[in-house]
């Protein structure tokens, strides 16, 4: 390959490993930590941060205004000046030179628009910091902390829906299939090196690490993979929501249920419709009345994937049902055509669609978002749970060992670099250099390669990632082995370069390709925080070979070969 086409190579190769670790350098170096602290918060807590900071700024707003309508915009309020000028523009009204108080509050059509326009503000900040801590390199829960959730195994129900009591050994085996679920709805819900054991006989535990949703981790936890579909009466639909409106202390019980109105027949039941706002929480929009049987399970889903509506570009699940689930759900929709169904999830009705005609094995709902839809995917393709779990406690876990342990980590990792730096320039001259560049860019694609994949950083990786750095330099120390072999045959500087990486390719790829393979080997078959050694050891393997067989050879061509006069320093002593 020309020495051209290989620089083009490094510089994508280093553009790319940019873009991978921006978030991770953003989100660490430049985000305050009250910010990050708000943003790894739920959705719910946003909500409520952002909606009490819009009351207190608007609030601050009109008290600048009683004071002096005619003073300027204060900086910290700037962002209102693009939202007002739209609504200037679409009022046919022109638009202040000079943005004061009273210019900026007549930007506005009223009160409430000012406080949703301050309200998206927060919202829209919190919810992209949300975004990138999710993209930037996640810390272990032995470093950072995370989430601790103990979950209990409701064999009363199991025994229920067996229709007998269950032996210990029924439920031992019910409990250990809930686990093998549960590994693939964390895995396939990208959620790094989890902790799942068994504690105790009917207990697990769960350990996620990182700051990891609440609302989405208990989603996937407790998520039974309950959808059902089922009939609407429209017209007790109607009479239920004029119920509500005349007797609005009708509509809960004291535990915030739904009342039951009384008339409603046998066989129906009051339900709410839920859409998500725009913090992804769920909203109850209205009520419908539904029937209690259910027209088809979710027991009969074969697959089920996520896509987009061709008309209206909403997210959408795609599933398809087994034969008998089709032929349930074919007589269902051709005996009620014209008629409207719902979808229910968790008890919640989320979609309703109107039958046009009679549907078998293909199955597409929408009415959800992009991470409703593809969280409903996984839990449906993951299957129900052999024994329902319950939540018996959940909390926020501190990291064990903290600061003290990252400090030491970044710390022997600094020490190891600035040894391995003295010893190669100490041993090689300015090949030692050479080596040394190319091992710091080795770092650099392996922490950007697992910032871009969310790897989750824990000691074990750390240990990795120190043994590959130590490793990356013996095959620069076979590499300048072969070319001072060589040069004492008496072979010129540039015959020299190209014999010793051509000789040595296959000695480095033989150690290493070995290497690689107890690493895959133990990132498939290894405990969770084996696999976070494996990972990194494996990333580090084949950047290393990378970084010293390509870039420490374009790093030599550039130096020696092709130029003139310029000789090759590979020793202190005089050759």
């Amino acid at each position: 390959m020309k020495k051209r086409s290989r620089l083009v190579i490094v510089l994508a190769v280093i553009l790319l490993c940019g873009y991978f670790l921006y978030p991770t350098i953003k989100w660490y170096g430049f985000v305050p930590q009250d910010a990050k602290e708000l943003a790894t918060g739920s959705n719910v807590q946003i909500k409520e941060y952002a909606r009490g900071q819009a009351s207190r700024d608007l609030r601050s707003l009109k008290d600048l205004v009683a004071q002096d309508s005619k003073a300027a915009l204060p900086a910290q309020y700037s962002y209102l000046k693009d939202s007002a000028k739209e609504n200037y523009k679409a009022m046919k009204r022109p638009v202040p030179k000079t943005w004061t108080l009273e210019a900026v509050f007549g930007g506005f059509y009223n009160e409430q628009n000012l406080f949703d326009t301050i309200e998206s503000y927060y919202r829209t900040s919190l919810l992209e910091l949300k975004t990138l801590g999710n993209k930037a390199l996640q810390l272990g829960l032995d470093l950072r902390g995370g989430m601790s959730i103990l979950l209990e195994a409701d064999t009363a129900s199991y025994e229920a829906k067996k229709g007998g009591s269950a032996s210990s050994t029924e439920i031992a085996e019910a409990i250990r299939q809930d686990i093998e679920i549960l590994e693939k709805r964390i895995d396939q819900f990208g959620v790094s090196e989890p902790v799942i054991r068994l504690q105790g006989s009917d207990q697990i535990l769960i350990e996620v690490p990182g700051a990891a949703d609440p609302e989405r981790v208990n989603s996937f936890l407790r998520g039974k993979g309950s959808l059902v579909f089922k009939m609407v009466d429209t017209a007790l639909t109607a009479e239920l929501d004029a119920y509500y409106k005349a007797n609005p202390s009708e509509v809960y019980t004291d535990t915030g249920a739904l009342k039951q109105p009384s008339f409603l027949p046998a066989g129906k039941i009051a339900a709410g419709y839920y859409v998500s706002d725009a913090y992804g929480i769920d909203e109850l929009e209205s009520y419908v009345v539904i029937e209690e049987e259910v027209g088809l399970d979710g027991i009969h889903l074969e697959s089920a994937t996520t896509g987009t509506d061709g008309i209206t570009g909403r997210p959408v699940v795609n599933f398809q049902l087994d034969s008998l689930g089709g032929d349930i759900f074919y007589k269902l929709t051709s005996t009620h055509v014209g008629d409207t169904m719902a979808v229910v999830m968790d008890g919640k009705v989320k979609a309703m669609a109107t039958i046009n005609e009679g549907i078998r094995n293909s199955v597409q709902i929408s009415g959800f978002n992009a991470e409703e839809a593809s969280d409903l995917a996984i839990v449906l393709r993951t299957a129900a749970l052999p024994i329902e779990l319950i939540v018996s406690s959940q909390q926020a876990v501190g990291a064990t060992l903290g600061e003290d342990a990252v400090s030491a980590g970044v710390k022997a990792i600094a020490i190891g670099l600035a040894l391995v730096v003295i010893l190669m320039f100490a041993y090689y001259h300015v090949s030692g250099l050479v080596a040394d560049l190319a091992l710091l860019f080795n770092l650099f694609i392996m922490i950007s390669v697992l910032s871009a994949f969310n790897f989750t950083l824990t000691l074990t990786s750390v240990a990795g990632l120190i043994l590959t750095l130590g490793m990356a330099v013996d095959t620069n120390v076979i590499i300048f082995e072969r070319i001072k072999e060589e040069r004492r045959l008496g072979k010129s500087d540039i015959a020299s370069i190209k014999a010793g990486f051509d000789k040595a390719f296959w000695t480095v790829m033989d150690a290493n390709i070995t290497t690689i393979i107890a690493a895959l080997v133990l990132s498939q078959l290894g405990s969770s925080s084996v696999k976070g050694f494996a990972n990194t050891l494996a990333i580090g393997i084949v950047s290393s070979v990378f970084t010293a067989l390509f870039v420490s050879h374009l790093i030599f061509d550039a130096t020696v070969a092709h130029r003139e006069g310029k000789k090759l320093h590979i020793s202190w002593r005089k050759n």
